[in-house]
């Protein structure tokens, strides 16, 4: 990184401003991002012993959320670690907290198609899938499942699974249940890495995205249509 820094100095068409890291995400515990920035000012302190001196530190995102049963600390109990780490320091602390701020401000909404009874396990089949949220199949990631609506029955366990020919097309293990087919359920959690990691595999279009703002819904990215998957294509000539 010295290295880096002292070619990038010489450099007469640039200006070095900062330094960036970022050491992981879903972070629960405010101690490492600590250790980190210590490290990082120990960086900072020779390349200003050295004459390159940087005005804004950036560490990137990492604070958690809860989407089962984690504590995720609060701002002020994240900060207060590192704010004793810059205690008498003049560079600007930048963060990029994304996840904490809208992935519990999210949902996916999906619809029950089909009930399937097995003898092991029962499958709940909803319109979407492991292209609509991703981390499941990928990360094995939890994300609580409600019903939205309410019925009177004794509640089943699921297996919620999408309807994309893949084993691994699932987004929810094991859910105590009580739905019926054509119910709608709400996979929470889902503002952070939701729409951003979709696809269109399967030639699926991606969902649409609303704002729901009191009582007022806000359309701000359409459904996508088979013809808007095909648009960009041309046939050979």
């Amino acid at each position: 990184a010295l290295a880096l820094y002292r070619r990038a100095a010489s450099l007469p068409h640039l200006r070095v401003s900062g330094i960036a890291c970022h050491i992981g995400s879903q972070l629960l515990d405010p101690a490492p991002m600590a250790e980190a920035a210590a490290k990082v000012l120990g960086l900072v302190d020779r390349l200003a012993a050295e004459g390159i001196r940087l005005d804004h530190i950036d560490l990137g995102g990492g604070l958690g959320i809860r989407y089962d049963d984690e504590t995720p600390p609060s701002v002020a109990d994240y900060l207060a670690p590192l704010l004793k780490v810059f205690e008498g320091r003049s560079e600007e602390l930048c963060f990029e907290p994304g996840r904490s701020l809208v992935g519990n401000a999210g949902l996916l909404l999906t619809r029950v198609e089909y009930l399937k009874p097995g003898e092991e396990k029962n499958f709940a089949i909803v319109d979407a899938a492991m292209n609509d949220l991703a981390r499941p199949a990928l990360y094995d990631a939890f994300h609580e499942v409600v019903a939205v609506t309410e019925r009177a029955v004794v509640p089943q366990r699921y297996e919620i699974v999408g309807p994309i020919c893949e084993s691994g097309d699932f987004l929810a293990h094991d859910r105590s249940l009580a739905i019926a087919e054509g119910d709608l359920v709400a996979l929470l959690s889902a503002g952070a890495y939701g729409m951003t990691m979709s696809s269109n595999y399967n030639t699926r279009g991606r969902a649409a995205e609303v704002i729901v703002e009191g009582d007022a819904l806000h359309l701000v990215r359409e459904r996508e249509s088979i013809e808007s998957l095909y648009a960009l294509e041309q046939a050979l000539t």
